[in-house]
């Protein structure tokens, strides 16, 4: 798990104890958690003003918070990142579900690998109720045939790229001015007699190093063809990712305003953020849990996004994972997410 914190000397059995019980009742009720409840829950045998007293020092230790005024109180990320990390028990997966899945994924359907892919996250969020993530392998080892520009409108191209295997694949950009049919027709000339038939990074790579080296020397139309292509093999070698169950996240009523949906299906439109995080979490080993403003994206301060890697043979390839809101049911979707990643390697494995 990632961002660990440590316990702080001063936090009691008691008052892990009457944390523990706190986040629990609101993760499953969503309702700020009183001293009443707390008093009759916990186990403890403490009155109501003595958890006041419990409750009023993880206040200030930064693990609670109050919403309202006179209100019970709710767990601060903090809170929910000591409870992942120290007080947490993961449940068993259902059976049934665990069943499913295994039918689903199962490698005698000899499904291709973007399906299965896509066939994980439907289930993932299925399983979970919330929204899913499945990255995409990025695919560096196909080299480049030919590349050709093609004019739309509005400072729109359309790139058409010929695979060695003869795939093709199309991709439209976005450029900073409109360029004229002969100066595409240059570009795609200049980088099907240099590079064609080498892999996507070494193109990336070559060009990164022909700007650095010929900026100065080259002339116009050399420059503006390593712009533009640099455009278009970032585009490519960025990787993609399916979704899945994003209308899930509107049951949660806590985050069902339509502001804080709206800022986050507008960074699943535009990608980059969690593609970013995605990026960190292949990086990364094992389960990773990133707890509100953990992430490091503003809009995701109020969700969190459980991860567990895909392995093939040995290889890393993606990562897979749910978003929800901070008040997700950890114990039940973190032994989901790690199955379902574990299943769709042995999958990939015999696709």
């Amino acid at each position: 798990m990632t961002a660990e914190i440590e316990a702080p000397l001063h936090l009691t059995e008691r008052a892990q104890s009457i944390l523990r019980v706190l986040v629990e009742h609101y993760l499953h009720d969503g309702q700020p958690v009183g001293s009443r409840t707390l008093s009759r829950d916990a186990g403890l045998g403490l009155s109501p003003a003595t958890v006041r007293n419990v409750m009023s020092d993880l206040e200030e230790l930064g693990f609670i918070h109050s919403p309202h005024t006179s209100a019970g109180r709710v767990p601060t990320v903090q809170g929910y990142r000591f409870f992942v990390d120290t007080l947490l028990s993961v449940k068993p997966v259902d059976e049934l579900d665990v069943d499913d899945l295994r039918q689903q994924l199962s490698p005698g359907l000899h499904l291709e690998g973007k399906q299965l892919i896509e066939r994980a996250s439907a289930l993932l969020s299925g399983v979970t109720d919330l929204a899913s993530v499945v990255s995409i392998p990025r695919q560096n080892k196909s080299g480049l045939k030919h590349i050709e520009f093609i004019q739309l409108n509005e400072r729109r191209v359309l790139v058409v790229m010929v695979m060695n295997n003869d795939e093709v694949e199309n991709r439209i950009i976005y450029l900073d001015r409109d360029y004229p049919v002969t100066e595409l027709t240059e570009m795609s000339n200049f980088l099907n007699s240099r590079l064609m038939g080498k892999d996507f990074k070494t193109v990336r790579d070559e060009i990164i190093r022909e700007m650095k080296a010929e900026r100065e020397h080259a002339n116009s139309m050399m420059l503006k063809t390593i712009q533009v292509a640099e455009q278009v093999l970032d585009d490519r070698d960025d990787g993609d990712y399916v979704l899945m169950g994003e209308t899930n996240l509107m049951d949660f009523a806590e985050m069902s305003t339509v502001g804080k949906l709206k800022h986050l299906f507008e960074a699943f439109h535009q990608k980059q953020e969690i593609l970013h995080l995605l990026d960190r979490c292949v990086a990364a080993d094992g389960i990773q849990i990133f707890i509100g403003n953990e992430s490091g994206y503003e809009v995701l301060d109020e969700w969190s996004i459980v991860t567990a890697p895909y392995t093939v043979n040995g290889d890393q390839l993606g990562v897979l994972g749910v978003i929800g809101p901070t008040r997700m049911a950890y114990d039940r979707v973190i032994p989901i997410v790690d199955i379902t990643a574990r299943l769709l390697g042995s999958a990939l494995r015999s696709d």
